[in-house]
């Protein structure tokens, strides 16, 4: 009943009658209070969520938060598609329908009774069999009839009394030059309607069947497709890497390595890129892959999953692998219509070809698992905020994680952006701009871009601007993007525990701390601690070091970073809760420090800006 309308209260008595139709026993009410309460902690114990479900008068409100409800997903897909229809996207419309239906797998809320559950049941079921005529409609239009023949007899047989995937069948029928098979499928239809219902059928299946009898020739056969490649094209998908690119020597030359030492054998040569954003992933992917470009002479494949981007859907493996296959010749109508067939094909279409894959802003090893070639001879280079642990169990993988650029090659980006002449006069200006942006490239574009666009700024005038921590992210941060939107998508991708260790570590003065400060700041115990602050290495928000002894580690902000966890904190905790952070703190530290042990010199305050 919850999940039937997220983000929307549903009362206790709405819950009660659902689960007990006939009458609900006296103890109701509290049985639905203690489902609801494990419920809570099933969503807490698997996802590390308590705020799933939450009270709201006069029942319960379940909030999604960043998970993906799947009837959620398929909703959207279908209005997607719908709107690339309307625009004449019709093969991104069918792609969309394709994803939509790869969601839908049996029969809806299967197992679960009640009324209002079974009038929800006929509703999906009424859309979902909507969706698939229309996606049996583009089909036929953009692929042929030969791949949908089987798919719409079974849809037929299964649902006799709809009228478009009947129509859809003789029209499949018809363009195989199975005409009598068409006029067949027209008459059993007929037949059913007039027995069952007394009814003939609608107009638009009798004036469908009187164009068979016609031989019209408005009924042709499929149309060519767009997007095809032309035979004998070679895939050049890469796009310019920024003029800007500066430095990354030992990351070049490891990419080089491996490509001298796995080209062309087992294992498959695959590179992982990770990063905080803004750190230069895609530029270096790029950067690299056009410099080798000549040695994969069967093509260069480019994706942009989005995996961390709000302003795009996440693309899918399934509208990647059409993408692809397009793009290496094969014809619209001999791609399949499933994941797995098109994995398949892939694979088989890449056996013994050189060709160079980037897969760009990766989420999860599920989105690019069927976009991986089979032999050795291909290279897949990928990029991703965090690392992903099942690539690197099923491949062979160089895991390159970019750090901070050194402190001679800022300079050097921002003459490229503002000319050598500008940045050379004022050297030392120019080394303290690249330390307030932390060497960050997106920051130093940006600082690049903010110098071009102001010519009567002297270097020393932007560095004064950016001194003040208040004002650095704002600088950083033009319009909705920039560097706060940036580490806004990484943020919002952590668990509700992980966001709060991270803000909450942002209202200490100090950049670095060990992690009992952790378990400090979130009144926890230490291993869980840990965990959590394992989540914020992993997206790169924070840096690891060694401790104060060889069994600890030391975890460092970077400014900007800092600077963003202390705003996240000012806006996401109450006065009173930042407060009991900084005392637990000082109350631990002053423990620590009894104790002997090493720890920051520091004085911690509830307000202001990290300096």
């Amino acid at each position: 009943m919850l999940l039937l309308t997220p983000g929307q209260t549903v009362s206790v008595d709405a819950l009660t009658e659902a689960v007990w139709p006939s009458g609900a026993p006296a103890t109701a009410r509290n049985q639905i209070a203690i489902c609801v309460a494990g419920l809570r902690k099933l969503f807490k114990d698997a996802a590390g969520e308590g705020e799933l479900i939450t009270t709201s008068h006069p029942g319960y409100v379940i909030n999604t938060l960043e998970h993906l409800l799947d009837i959620t997903g398929y909703e959207n897909l279908v209005s997607r598609a719908r709107e690339a229809l309307r625009k004449g996207q019709t093969a991104e419309a069918c792609d969309l329908f394709a994803e939509a239906l790869a969601l839908w797998r049996g029969r809806a809320l299967d197992g679960v009774t009640g009324q209002r559950i079974e009038e929800e049941v006929t509703r999906l079921e009424e859309t979902h069999l909507d969706v698939c005529e229309e996606h049996a409609g583009l089909r036929l239009q953009l692929y042929g009839p030969q791949p949908l023949i089987a798919e719409l007899t079974t849809l037929v047989t299964e649902h006799p009394l709809r009228e478009r995937a009947r129509a859809h069948l003789i029209l499949a029928h018809y363009r195989a030059g199975r005409r009598a098979e068409a006029l067949e499928v027209f008459r059993e239809g007929r037949d059913l309607m007039v027995r069952q219902l007394g009814i003939e059928p609608g107009p638009a299946l009798r004036g469908l069947h009187d164009l068979v009898l016609q031989d019209a020739p408005e009924l042709g056969g499929p149309t060519a497709d767009p997007h095809a490649t032309p035979p004998g094209q070679v895939p050049a998908e890469l796009p310019a890497a920024p003029a800007s690119f500066t430095g990354r020597v030992a990351e070049l030359a490891a990419l080089n390595r491996m490509l001298d030492e796995r080209a062309g054998r087992v294992p498959l040569a695959v590179a992982a890129i990770s990063g905080v954003a803004g750190i230069g992933k895609t530029a270096l992917a790029i950067h690299w892959a056009e410099r080798v470009a000549e040695r994969f002479p069967d093509g260069q494949l480019f994706a942009d999953l989005h995996g961390f981007d709000e302003r795009n859907a996440l693309i899918s493996p399934f509208a990647t692998l059409d993408r692809f296959l397009r793009a290496l010749g094969v014809p619209a109508s001999r791609i399949p219509a499933d994941l797995v067939g098109r994995s398949a094909l892939f694979r088989s279409v890449l056996d013994g070809k050189r060709v160079l894959i980037v897969l760009d802003n990766v989420r999860s090893f599920h989105q690019i698992r069927p976009l991986m070639p089979g032999n050795g001879r291909c290279c897949v280079v990928i990029t991703d905020r965090e690392r992903i642990e099942d690539l690197i169990t099923h491949y062979t993988v160089l895991q390159i994680g970019l750090n901070a650029m050194a402190p001679a090659e800022a300079p050097l980006l921002l003459a490229k952006l503002a000319g050598e002449g500008r940045i050379g006069s004022d050297p030392a200006a120019a080394l303290r701009l690249g330390e307030l942006c932390d060497r960050l490239p997106l920051a130093l574009q940006i600082a690049g871009a903010r110098l071009v666009s102001k010519p009567h700024w002297s270097v020393q005038h932007l560095t004064n601007r950016l001194v003040d921590p208040a004002r650095r992210m704002n600088e950083l941060s033009p319009g909705q993007g920039g560097v706060r939107a940036g580490f806004g998508l990484s943020y919002r991708a952590l668990p509700a525990a992980g966001r709060r260790l991270f803000r909450r570590l942002g209202l200490l003065s100090t950049s670095d701390f060990e992690s009992w400060a952790s378990a400090a700041v979130l009144d926890t115990d230490q291993v869980d601690a840990e965990s959590l602050m394992e989540r914020l290495v992993d997206a790169r928000l924070v840096e690891v070091g060694p401790g104060s002894d060889p069994h600890t580690m030391r975890y460092r902000f970077q400014d900007l970073m800092r600077i963003f966890a202390r705003e996240r904190a000012e806006a996401e905790e109450s006065a009173e809760e930042r407060r009991a952070v900084l005392e637990r703190y000082q109350q631990r530290l002053a423990e620590v420090r009894g104790r002997g042990v090493a720890g920051p010199s520091l004085t911690c305050h509830a307000g202001g800006t990290p300096g």
